[in-house]
């Protein structure tokens, strides 16, 4: 019997007409939480009342069901697909009109320009939206949403280190980004970190680090403890919440590595913001669409 499940174009799109209107307003129970332990390891700071706000901010939009921020982001949709899943070569044809469905119905703000250089005109709708496919061991398929603001992304970087710069290197280069750049992505932030790869594939590395659930640290216990090491770096600068001072300046540090050639050592390092918009589903192969098995803060 043939047990290969088939995604189609249809169950994309229902899946992130969905999830939009919910992650622009709602913050995953993850992130919510996070914000909530750090606020009370906080203590007496400035960063307390940072933290304090931002959880006012997440109550309000989830109650009244606005917009946690105002850069309501580009669209990433990231299909993570197993062996035992085929998927036809039109699978995101109708997600574009989902995302500029979603994104009017739900009166959010469209910030998606035509062309980078030749024509910076809004496209009014929020499309294109950027996907992308992974493969993955893992049987299945899932499908993560991710709405990402442009201060966290433009606080981002990549370089091609010399193989040299080993370890202090890479630990230098995060640091020099985090105390450069960190203030204008709205900390506390999560941290993804691709290290290996080529220069094309290690910034998708750092951002696909962003899906990782804050607290699930890495399976590889020696990248685990980088990722310990990292955030302890981070928060030691004291920067904190709202980069006002404080203890709390990254809620988790998230590093993916991969293979490289023997002169390279590609690393990036994309910043997420306080408001993680972000929704993971699993497709159900009995209805042959996609359930959300991520919760929002509330469920």
């Amino acid at each position: 019997m043939d047990t290969t499940k088939i995604i189609t174009k249809q169950a994309v799109a229902k899946a992130v007409y969905q999830a939009i209107p919910d992650i622009a307003c709602v913050l995953p129970c993850d992130v919510k939480r996070s914000l909530e332990e750090a606020r009370e390891a906080e203590g007496d700071t400035r960063g307390a009342l940072v933290l304090d706000q931002l959880l006012e901010n997440a109550e309000i939009a989830a109650h009244d069901h606005v917009p946690i921020c105002q850069d309501t982001g580009t669209c990433w949709v990231c299909l993570e697909v197993g062996p035992d899943v085929c998927v036809p070569g039109d699978v995101f044809a109708e997600t574009d009109d989902a995302v500029a469905r979603a994104y009017t119905e739900a009166l959010l703000r469209k910030s998606v320009v035509r062309d980078a250089f030749f024509d910076r005109t809004n496209t009014g709708d929020n499309t294109p939206a950027f996907t992308d496919i992974h493969f993955s061991e893992m049987p299945g398929c899932r499908l993560h949403v991710l709405l990402k603001g442009g201060g966290s992304d433009n606080a981002s970087r990549v370089v091609m280190l010399a193989p040299g710069a080993g370890k202090q290197g890479i630990l230098d280069e995060i640091m020099d980004c985090v105390r450069h750049k960190a203030a204008n992505a709205c900390p506390p932030l999560v941290i993804g970190v691709g290290i290996g790869g080529t220069f094309d594939k290690v910034a998708g590395m750092a951002k696909t680090a962003l899906l990782r659930p804050i607290g699930s640290p890495a399976r590889d216990e020696r990248t685990a403890q980088l990722e310990r090491e990292l955030l302890d770096m981070v928060n030691a600068t004291g920067m904190g919440p709202g980069a006002l001072g404080g203890k709390t300046l990254a809620l988790a540090v998230h590093v993916n590595t991969a293979p490289c050639h023997i002169a390279a050592l590609p690393l990036a390092i994309n910043m997420g913001c306080s408001a993680m918009r972000r929704a993971t589903f699993e497709f159900n192969a009995e209805t042959g669409e996609f359930d959300r098995i991520d919760t929002k803060a509330g469920e």
